[in-house]
């Protein structure tokens, strides 16, 4: 009998050292083989995919700007603050009269249970999100003398949903809230709204919101255009929970109508109108799990009817291997994205350069805020980068030069703020609004 218990001992001790050594083995980063330069580009390379049960988690520690510190503006600019003292300003909205509007949002409640809510919980919270409700509101900033500082901070419109995406259209301020586009009146000079909203239509919230930000660009015509992310990461809890997921939705406002534009795009944040065109583009946050190599996150056309693979192909027809494949197969008609990003860079705000007064090397482009990776080693972006496109009004052949870096510190595992999203001034000087730092930066030419 001691025998048997004794040999039982030692499989049971066997079981969890090969059981640990295993978890050890698939719990181990996957280091980055390529650059960030060399996964972005017109034609970034392809690493070889790694499909991981356990993901790298490689999250830098939140932290605060020192005073008198401020990330670094590229030579021949400098940068200030804009405004401060703000809770996560995550979009910037420049109005006609030169005001600016900030939407100071996070997401909204979560389910932490199980294993995946409270590992996603804790990273978060490590990367700066998540450690207080979100404040729900749109801020008014003001520069009256002209100093590059705004004197004005009032609270807009308060009692918003995790408010994201804003476009003023005529007298008509649009919001998106993570469930709802909503109309405001809006009267130029007023520093707090006095009308009332009208609901225009419900916006994808159910399940879990995992991407929970509702962009929104308005067209030439005034019709509305919304991206909408993924509930998951590659439609792993079905796709009948991504109806009008991972998707570009168009809403015309004076019918209250609303239609899938484009699909298959699992991220679709910053959304923009090419200068004097109709011609919409969109940056992605592409899938995770296949290493730190994969997928490069993009910029991209969207023309009515596009898809763009998700979730059964990524980068025009590479073929994800850990997806069930599709009924009717389209691998053919999946549309190759016109530039990459780098992976996992996690691009959130852009805008166009028109207005912008930065010197002959930041003309016609694009303004890109790379919010930063939590699943590469080592991490990228965390800075505004520049994207020069051609006088085809597509991106050139060049690689994206900084406008704005240093939001990581020097070790890489801390950072002072992350950038969500960038856009032009009145004076064209360019805004970016730091997420975690609170801080409206402006950056404009020395002197």
């Amino acid at each position: 009998m001691r025998k048997i218990l004794k040999y039982v001992l030692l499989a049971l001790l066997l079981i969890l050292i090969v059981g640990g050594i295993t978890l050890y083995i698939m719990s181990r980063p996957d280091v980055a083989r390529f650059s960030t330069a060399e996964t972005s580009g017109r034609v970034p390379v392809m690493g070889a995919q790694d499909a991981q049960t356990i993901p790298t988690i490689n999250v830098p520690e939140a932290t605060s700007w020192p005073a008198g510190q401020a990330p670094r503006a590229a030579a021949g600019l400098t940068v200030q603050r804009f405004a401060e003292g703000l809770d996560h300003p995550r979009t910037i909205l420049v109005l006609p009269n030169g005001d600016v509007l900030t939407a100071e949002s996070q997401s909204p409640p979560r389910d932490t249970s199980g294993i995946e809510g409270a590992v996603m919980s804790k990273l978060m919270t490590k990367g700066g999100t998540g450690r207080r409700p979100s404040a729900n509101r749109i801020t008014l900033l003001r520069d009256a003398d002209g100093d590059g500082k705004a004197e004005v901070k009032s609270a807009y419109i308060t009692g918003l949903n995790s408010p994201y995406g804003m476009a003023l259209v005529g007298d008509t301020l649009y919001v998106a809230n993570t469930d709802a586009l909503l109309a405001f009146p809006y009267v130029a000079g007023e520093t707090k709204m006095s009308g009332k909203p009208v609901k225009i239509v419900d916006l994808p919230a159910k399940g879990t919101n995992r991407h929970w930000t509702k962009s929104l660009a308005a067209a030439p015509n005034g019709w509305l255009y919304i991206g909408v992310g993924a509930d998951s990461n590659i439609g792993e809890k079905g796709m009948n929970r991504e109806f009008r997921r991972a998707a570009v939705l168009e809403v015309r406002p004076e019918n209250k109508y609303m239609r899938t534009f484009a699909a298959g795009i699992r991220n679709p944040v910053g959304v923009a109108f090419y200068p004097g065109s109709d011609q919409l583009w969109t940056v992605v946050n592409e899938r995770d799990m296949l290493g730190s190599d994969l997928v490069p996150d993009y910029l991209a056309e969207v023309d009515e009817g596009d898809f763009y693979g998700w979730p059964w192909y990524y980068w025009g027809g590479f073929v994800d291997p850990r997806v069930e494949p599709e009924a009717e197969d389209r691998r053919q008609y999946v549309r190759r994205p016109a530039y990459a990003l780098g992976a996992h860079t996690a691009p959130l705000g852009m805008t166009f350069t028109q207005g912008l007064d930065l010197g002959e090397r930041f003309a016609n482009g694009a303004l890109i805020a790379r919010h930063g990776s939590w699943n590469r080693e080592p991490v990228s972006g965390y800075d505004v980068v520049f994207v020069k496109f051609g006088a085809n009004g597509k991106p050139a052949e060049a690689l994206p030069i900084a406008l704005l870096d240093q939001f990581l510190g020097k070790d890489g595992k801390t950072t002072r703020g992350r950038p969500a999203d960038v856009k032009v001034a009145k004076d064209g000087s360019a805004l970016i609004a730091d997420d975690t730092g609170g801080v409206i930066w402006r950056v404009a030419k020395a002197g």
